[in-house]
């Protein structure tokens, strides 16, 4: 029966620590270029949008496509980074447990 309590108590902690984790991911920023810093992108580490720059030179009517291809690849790049710094946390809390390769916690 004392196993039984200890376990619960780990899993309250692991969960609690979680909560925590997912607010700090939330919190996180990450930057993603493109076409060699010609468009900016700021997302935060749930993946939601924050911040878009783009440099004046590519607003002319002829680049609309290119600009638009960039400011997918720079979204990319960012979420790229922000997932990267998600499973870096992610992976000290679950240092030690059975969880299968390539599973995605949900956040």
């Amino acid at each position: 029966m004392r196993d039984i309590m200890g376990m619960m108590g780990k899993v309250k902690e692991m969960q609690a620590k979680m909560e925590q984790m997912q607010a700090e991911i939330a919190e996180l920023t990450a930057e993603g270029k493109a076409g060699g810093g010609l468009v900016t992108v700021i997302i935060s580490g749930k993946g939601e949008l924050r911040s878009l720059k783009i440099d004046p030179s590519l607003f002319k009517e002829d680049d609309v496509e290119i600009l638009e291809d960039l400011i997918v690849a720079a979204h990319k790049d960012a979420k790229d980074k922000a997932e990267a710094l998600a499973a870096e946390k992610t992976k000290a809390l679950t240092a030690g447990l059975p969880i299968p390769p390539g599973f995605k916690l949900p956040f």
